[in-house]
């Protein structure tokens, strides 16, 4: 019988998706393996809306900050045992994201994740993919959003292709409809924008093919309602039926007269006309007659994710795994570094104020530590950082994978003591501290080979580390020694000391 923490079962998980049209909330109960929404919260923010030189406006923030506060009584209330926050296309390209994101993360005590937009891609798959039939059919799955838009082809719930482009229901209205204007002329400008969009995947898309097609989250399905209010159809949209509800919104001269549409939510309202011209660029740039729609998004997505990672089915240990394939990576001595940092790690872990989070964080990095060499040995610690960092790694958010990167760059030689500057006190801290773990669990890769690992007592204060080795053990392996007097001078250039002594 499986153990109920273990998997997950009757767990109370909740995710956010902070969009750059709406925010979302999900609070599930996880039953019989299957995701039971308990709460769903929505709230039309607009992050997106009125950036300039890519920074969010004061407006929108506080609309999100407001927001927030919303789900954060929820939360509350509901008590999920984990809680998941993702941010995508507005807090990936704003400058002042830093500035929400701290104010968010205060606001509601769990941290946000900034996830690339092939990330997104996966994520939105997945929750995709558990609404549908588990079949072998091929699937297109399209996800407008207010910033970016996904295409996504996978099969049961594995994501083949992942693409994010950079057009999205809000950034179009706001380029393409100013003043909330509507005319042919604009709506040309937007669909012929999106076209060339489209055509950057076109190739590689059709090439793959697909089954069928499938449309998720907001501007889909409000496309999708419209239609079945003029009753054109009982379900889904044709191509035909997107052309007559374009012919349809152009009778309109501005986004308030389209109050008198029906079947459309006062929240959609301003961003139908940008999201119809996108849909009808992807309609034609990729041939697409009929498209159905799925309920299943992001924020779906995330929750099976945390599932996922109950039930050690971690995308994230594929990914890692993958990098150190495609990098010929010496397996051996990745699990060698892996172990000695385990070991420093659990030895430390209490006084050094380690939460057992850091702990997969630290391995991955003891693994991929060598994945530099791919490129060249010299400086291929500084190869491995810029790798990491802009690799595809499913399973990552930006700032895990900018983490991880850091880790690799900092494992051997000088300590960059510069690229720590950008983080928060605390997060500097905790950053050096696994850094060091992981150089000097680096300095035993010639001794574990041959004698195993090697026996020492480890203690930690606040900046400084001691290893006592019995008596002559130092002595015995000169190699190491040497390695261990070098790393000596520079730590000491950062504020630390590490000490060495006999037992």
């Amino acid at each position: 019988m499986q153990n109920s923490v273990a998997n997950g079962q009757g767990k109370t998980l909740a995710a956010i998706d902070l969009g750059s049209n709406s925010f979302h909330m999900i609070v599930a109960r996880v039953t019989q393996n299957e995701m039971r929404p308990v709460e769903r919260f929505g709230g039309r923010v607009q992050l997106g809306a009125g950036m300039k030189s890519n920074r969010l406006a004061p407006e929108a923030m506080e609309r999100g900050l407001a927001c927030l506060a919303r789900f954060r009584q929820a939360l509350d209330t509901l008590q999920p045992e984990q809680v998941r926050i993702v941010g995508t296309n507005a807090l990936r390209a704003a400058k002042n994201a830093p500035l929400f994101i701290r104010q968010a993360e205060a606001l509601m005590g769990y941290p946000v994740e900034v996830i690339s937009g092939r990330e997104e891609a996966r994520l939105v798959y997945l929750g995709v993919a558990h609404t549908l039939a588990d079949d072998d059919n091929s699937r297109l799955v399209v996800d407008i959003g207010g910033g970016s838009t996904e295409f996504i082809i996978g099969q049961r719930f594995e994501a083949k292709l992942r693409e994010s482009l950079h057009m999205g229901c809000v950034t179009y209205r706001d380029r393409y409809f100013r003043q909330g204007k509507i005319s042919p002329k604009r709506f040309e400008k937007a669909y012929r924008a999106a076209y060339q969009e489209v055509l950057k995947i076109r190739k590689a898309y059709k090439n793959h093919g697909w089954d069928n097609g499938v449309g998720s989250s907001g501007t889909m399905t409000s496309i999708e309602k419209l239609i079945i209010d003029k009753g054109w159809a009982g379900e889904g949209i044709s191509a035909a039926n997107l052309g007559r509800l374009k012919k349809l919104l152009l009778q309109y001269k501005d986004i308030n007269s389209l109050s008198e549409l029906s079947g459309l939510s006062e929240r959609r309202r301003g961003v139908i006309v940008s999201g119809v011209a996108i849909t009808c660029a992807i309609f034609d740039a990729l041939n697409i007659q009929q498209i159905h729609t799925s309920s299943g998004a992001l924020r779906e997505g995330v929750i099976y994710e945390i599932m996922g990672r109950f039930e050690h089915e971690d995308v994230r240990e594929r990914s890692v795994m993958a990098m150190m394939l495609r990098s010929e990576a010496d397996q051996q001595n990745a699990d060698q570094v892996e172990s000695m940092a385990t070991l420093l790690f659990d030895a430390v872990a209490d006084d050094w104020q380690l939460d057992e989070s850091d702990r997969p964080l630290l391995c991955w990095a003891a693994r991929l530590h060598e994945v530099g060499l791919s490129i060249a040995h010299s400086q291929f610690h500084k190869h491995g950082q810029y790798l990491i960092e802009h690799s595809d790694l499913a399973g990552f958010s930006k700032q895990m994978q900018r983490e991880l990167a850091l880790l690799v760059r900092s494992h051997r030689q000088k300590f960059p003591a510069g690229e720590f500057v950008s983080y928060e006190a605390e997060q500097r801290i905790r950053l050096k501290r696994l850094c060091i773990l992981l150089r000097l669990a680096a300095l035993f890769k010639y001794v574990t080979p041959v004698e195993g690992k090697p026996m020492f007592a480890t203690k930690v204060k606040e900046s400084e580390v001691t290893l006592a080795f019995d008596a002559d053990w130092l002595e015995r392996h000169p190699l190491t020694s040497a390695a261990l007097a070098s790393e000596q001078r520079y730590l000491k250039k950062i504020g630390f000391q590490l000490k060495l002594s006999s037992r």
